[in-house]
């Protein structure tokens, strides 16, 4: 038994020291493999701060030597992080702080957006049987025989032009009856729209409607047919209501048109409804409220918008009460800059709150007869209004020129005498008192 006994703990101790030996063994394996883990774990974070810095390195020597060029206009820089080239990267720090990209400087959009030039004119009539019409052809036809030199550079260089287009194009239809005056073209004449550079026209006015709805849907087809954008009247409410876009250098421009005039009941030129053409009234409190509420809209989709308005009274400097009262409310449902026609005459300039209002620009090129007139010129970027310039110029003897000198200053001091609110320099440059 004793000798049992002993043999037992002879192979009890052995079995002790084998276990001992293999749970050693284990035991730096285990460890061994751990420490390998963490090197190489190492090694790669490593790699990966090296890389890091290498690429910010790379995207600031690319940043400062790209220096003036504008990156990612208009495009979505969010792709991810791959490859990305960001103006606002901070410095690299020596201590290899790691960043965090909600913390990282985001790119103003406005900085993103160019600067866009927009010019506008008045009153524009190519009625055939006009003095302004016999004259031009006699000239040769050409409109540099009707407009001058330095109008036309302003107007063609602009990236968006914009006139006030007072009558029809058509072969079709008869004056409406008892309407004192008429006014249409034949559909060629809108060539003359191209030479002189406009790229919008207004035809919501108290002639668009002349001969009668046939030749509106002409007008309408013969300004598409010509590549001229158009806005203030249509086959239809929605279309007459419709603003038009324009994207110039990433600066989105949205342009509205609406009338006052006819001030009638049944007006001559019919309002456009749901299923018949017409232009887009905004007289009464019902046609106000939908232009109001369409500004509304429009701003919603545009950086900088013009609502060109159809009011006023002919022939006269003076405003009419409804002319202020709109534009107060215009310029509260998010216009940025109100142009206005219609008087045949210049009218006063103010602001309401932040919105310049040009109250009539005049008679541009429209008949015969010998009035001061102006080229509005406005340069924005983005929602900004950068500057805001009146071009005096005369209509005169069937053509249009600027004026410079005493006679410059005569039309600049004359729109500054209707202007109490703000300020016209001698360059013709508007600010808000």
């Amino acid at each position: 038994m004793k000798k049992n006994w002993k043999r037992k703990l002879v192979w009890f101790t052995i079995a002790l020291i084998l276990t001992l030996l293999v749970g050693t063994a284990v035991l730096a394996t285990v460890l061994q493999h751990k420490k390998k883990e963490k090197a190489a774990w190492q090694e790669q974070m490593q790699a990966e701060q090296i890389a890091e810095i290498n690429a910010q390195t790379d995207a600031e020597t690319q940043m400062h030597a790209g220096a003036g060029v504008q990156i990612g206009s208009g495009q979505d820089d969010n792709t991810g992080g791959e490859d990305r080239e960001d103006a606002s990267l901070p410095e690299i720090e020596t201590d290899q702080k790691e960043q965090n990209p909600q913390e990282e400087q985001k790119t103003d959009p406005a900085e993103e957006k160019g600067k866009a030039v927009m010019t506008f004119a008045g009153d524009i009539c190519f009625h055939d049987a006009y003095a302004n019409m016999y004259a031009l052809s006699a000239r040769g036809g050409n409109i540099e025989s009707c407009i001058g030199a330095s109008l036309l550079a302003e107007m063609r260089d602009a990236d968006i032009c914009m006139i006030n287009n007072e009558f029809p194009y058509s072969d079709r239809g008869q004056p409406v009856e008892g309407k004192t005056f008429t006014f249409c073209s034949k559909p060629g004449n809108v060539k003359l729209l191209s030479q002189m550079g406009v790229d919008i026209v207004s035809l919501a006015n108290n002639h668009a409607y002349d001969y009668g709805q046939d030749a509106l849907l002409d007008s309408l087809d013969t300004l598409d047919g010509e590549g001229i954008a158009r806005v203030g009247a249509g086959r239809n409410l929605e279309e007459a209501m419709a603003p038009v876009y324009f994207d110039v250098n990433g600066t989105k421009i949205g342009i509205l048109a609406a009338t006052q005039i006819e001030r009638l009941e049944n007006p001559d030129t019919k309002g456009a409804t749901e299923d018949s053409p017409g232009v887009f009234r905004c007289f009464n409190e019902t046609e106000l409220n939908r232009l109001l509420e369409q500004i509304k809209q429009t701003k919603q989709q545009c950086d900088f918008l013009t609502v060109y308005i159809h009011w006023g009274t002919e022939n006269t400097d003076e405003l009419d009460w409804a002319q202020p009262y709109q534009a107060k409310l215009i310029a509260e449902a998010g216009a940025d800059l109100i142009v206005g026609c219609h008087p045949h005459c210049l009218q006063g300039i103010d602001y309401m709150g932040d919105t310049p209002v040009i109250y009539s620009l005049g008679n541009f090129w429209f008949n015969s007869k010998e009035v001061d007139t102006a080229l509005l010129k406005v340069t924005v970027q983005g929602d900004t209004l950068e500057n805001i310039q009146m071009i005096p110029a005369l209509q005169k003897d069937c053509s249009t020129n600027a004026l410079d000198g005493a006679e410059g200053e005569r039309v600049i001091n004359y729109l500054q005498s209707l202007s109490e609110n703000i300020t016209i320099d001698a360059e013709g440059y508007i600010s808000s008192n």
